[in-house]
């Protein structure tokens, strides 16, 4: 649970916390599941404030995939928002780590990267968390700048910070172990090394989603075994997908990319359960603990009506990666389309695919596929099933139906709220 903030004092402290060191560490723990110590993060708050410097917030990203979703944009916000108050955002790009693969919540070791595909993973993640991040004021490095040159003798020494017993505390090795499936030694080391970038960068605070606790804990007990003081940590959940039931994840088709184009970007966003709009505006928009009491409270008197709020939200997502301009002329054109039933003027023509005919027949599923509109024909069959795809504006339900190719030619399919094809001989 989020930690809940003492009134006036933190522990230790005689004096009352400034208002303002207050307001700041609510608008920071807005949205966290747990922040750790209890009560450790005001402190650390008010300590640098007393010492005059800024918090050393850390948070590490290994590249392992080469683009990023809204999912992974959560811990970005919450990054962000201690750049917002003055404090340092230290990123650390785990070039090094990759190579070891975090076992978390996996069922099975993770396949190892070649060198030059973490480079080129690396090189995009950056540019496109530099769309959350104010890069000029970030901290970057890179962990196999102090891991790499690690000798034997210190590797010895981070092993000893902790036990296996310890280890196996850990809910993915202890499933793993009952089930008699294989944890290479390598996993056991990468707690250690990810704890070890918290020595190396000396971090007040660690983020990192729910599924990094064990990490974060063991950055602390690897601290204090280096003699410093331990870490806060801070955890941030996995953000549902647009379908509102399993986390955002490409594999499910229910993610939006931090580079889909503006319109594609609004009309998802509209896309989603209107009772997941607090969290998205709480997890996504970098916005205050204020501004997310208010639309709360509003959505709950009926003097926000969701309709006008989730256009609000798809509204600000877009500007935050496109601009306001381009923003504003997304939602106008979603409007048009949607509120005022309109079709796109411009809907592209394209040819029957010649892959999507097998036997004289096109299934719908793989057409769509064939066509682009869906990343594959697991995707199209679900979005069938949704009621997602018309033919010449028929709902299609079935999704084992398949036609003739005579009668495709010319009509307009629908895939989703915003994307159109007219498909031509």
């Amino acid at each position: 649970m989020t930690e809940n903030p003492p009134m006036e004092r933190t522990p230790g402290q005689s004096e009352p916390v400034p208002d303002d060191i207050l307001e700041q560490y609510q608008d920071l723990v807005t949205g966290c599941v747990d922040v750790l110590p209890s009560g450790g993060l005001l402190q650390r708050l008010v300590q640098a404030r007393r010492e005059g410097r800024p918090i050393r917030a850390k948070l590490g990203v290994d590249p392992t995939a080469p683009d990023i979703h809204f999912g992974h944009t959560v811990v970005l916000r919450k990054l962000a928002q201690y750049q917002a108050h003055g404090h340092i955002a230290v990123l650390i790009i785990g070039d090094y780590t990759a190579k070891v693969g975090d076992p978390s919540g996996r069922a099975k070791t993770r396949p190892q990267l070649s060198d030059e595909e973490i480079a080129a993973n690396a090189t995009t993640y950056m540019e496109q968390a530099g769309t959350v991040l104010d890069m000029d004021k970030v901290e970057l490095v890179r962990n196999s700048d102090w891991l790499g040159p690690l000798r034997m003798d210190e590797v010895l020494r981070l092993t000893a910070v902790t036990t296996v017993a310890r280890m196996l505390e850990r809910d993915d090795f202890s499933k793993r172990y009952s089930a008699q499936e294989p944890i290479s030694m390598v996993e056991f080391m990468y707690p250690l090394l990810q704890g070890y970038d918290s020595v190396a960068v000396r971090a007040d605070i660690e983020l990192g989603g729910t599924d990094q606790t064990f990490n974060l804990l063991m950055g602390r007990t690897v601290m204090e075994a280096y003699g410093l003081p331990a870490q806060c940590i801070m955890t941030v959940p996995l953000l549902a997908g647009l379908d509102g039931v399993q986390k955002m994840s490409k594999s499910y088709g229910n993610y939006v990319g931090v580079d889909d184009q503006p319109a594609d970007m609004f009309g998802k966003i509209m896309s989603i359960p209107d009772e997941l709009m607090v969290t998205y505006w709480t997890l996504l928009t970098g916005a205050g603990h204020r501004e997310i009491e208010d639309v709360q409270a509003r959505l709950t008197s009926g003097e926000y009506h969701p309709a006008v709020a989730k256009r609000d939200l798809a509204e600000r997502l877009t500007t935050l990666y496109h601009g306001a301009e381009q923003a504003a002329a997304a939602r106008a054109a979603f409007d048009r389309l949607f509120k005022e039933k309109e079709r796109p003027s411009d809907v592209p023509e394209m040819p029957l695919p010649g892959d999507a005919v097998v036997d004289g027949r096109v299934w719908l599923p793989r057409l769509l596929a064939a066509l682009g509109l869906v990343a594959s024909n697991g995707e199209g069959r679900r979005l069938i099933q949704q009621g997602g795809v018309r033919l010449d504006d028929a709902v299609i339900k079935d999704p084992g139906a398949d036609l003739a190719p005579e009668e495709l030619y010319g009509a307009v399919l629908q895939a989703g709220k915003r994307q159109f094809v007219k498909i031509v001989r």
